[in-house]
């Protein structure tokens, strides 16, 4: 399950954070986003901290293929790093879906 445009797929993943930890889990993120930006297929991200649920964040990763996130990603030594680091703040374990972008728009200026 590939997509055909470079670049093109959006990872979804709302993460819980257990209540009271968001700080420590900002600071653990800091550290692993180096991890995820030096896998092949990767593309950019954005992390945002929920505004009427603080403690929940949307984690929004682009890659030029699913493959790259579910074989690539996943399936390397850096993913163990990333579990590491990440893992223990999530309540439940968040779940991760992938989309096609159909369009985007930038705003000018």
């Amino acid at each position: 399950m590939a997509s055909t445009q470079q670049g093109r797929v959006v990872e979804h993943a709302l993460l819980p954070v257990k209540p009271g930890r968001e700080a420590e889990f900002e600071a653990a993120f800091a550290q692993a986003k180096s991890i995820i930006a030096g896998m092949p297929g990767f593309r950019g991200l954005t992390l945002s901290r929920g505004v009427e649920h603080p403690e929940t964040y949307l984690l929004l990763v682009r890659w030029d293929t699913v493959d790259d996130h579910e074989i690539g990603f996943r399936g390397s030594p850096e993913y163990q790093q990333w579990r590491a680091l990440l893992h223990e703040f999530y309540e439940p374990f968040p779940v991760v879906e992938h989309f096609d972008e159909v369009e985007r728009i930038e705003a000018n200026g």
